[in-house]
């Protein structure tokens, strides 16, 4: 048998632990062994690496057991708090909010057509050109409105909320 106080060649540690040089090799490349160690060093350091291994917390090859256990957790983790917050009525269906996106666009489109008419019931000097103007304006919100996306949503929420132009329409007295 070896003193294992001294250095050992990868073919004689092979020959010890049961593995071939190249296996040896693979394990110095990988850097869980060193040529520079002692024979008993390399002994501790692949046992190590085995229990580490066995256990699930090392792995070798292309498939990381470590990592895939840990998105595993998380995955499950963020399906919980869905669920939880499903429960809690935090969250819900995109077709739900959908449909009732749907209904609250229709009541303030029904709104937003009101607005002329009230406009000249309360201010009966106004001309049909200034009603028609008052009618544009109520238009491009509407049609800015209704190609809003989700997309630019989120760009309001992470730039600040721009305020569209509007024109003042002063009060020319009755």
């Amino acid at each position: 048998m070896s003193d294992l106080s001294l250095p050992m060649t990868q073919a004689a540690f092979g020959a010890l632990v049961g593995v071939s040089q190249q296996a040896v090799g693979n394990l110095v490349g990988r850097g869980l062994l060193d040529s520079s160690m002692s024979g008993q060093q390399m002994l501790h350091a692949y046992c190590s690496h085995l229990r580490e291994t066995a256990a699930g917390r090392s792995s070798g090859g292309d498939l990381d057991l470590v990592a895939e256990r840990a998105m595993l957790a998380k995955v499950q983790r963020e399906r919980i708090e869905m669920q939880n917050g499903v429960t809690r009525g935090e969250l819900a269906p995109v077709v739900l909010i959908e449909e009732v996106l749907s209904k609250a666009g229709a009541r303030i489109g029904g709104l937003f057509d009101a607005i002329p008419g009230a406009v000249k019931r309360r201010v009966p000097s106004l001309s049909s050109d200034e009603i028609g103007n008052i009618e544009k304006e109520i238009a491009k919100v509407r049609n800015i409105v209704a190609n809003i996306s989700l997309a630019d949503l989120r760009d309001d929420d992470e730039e600040g909320v721009a305020a569209p132009e509007y024109q003042v329409i002063e009060d020319q007295g009755e």
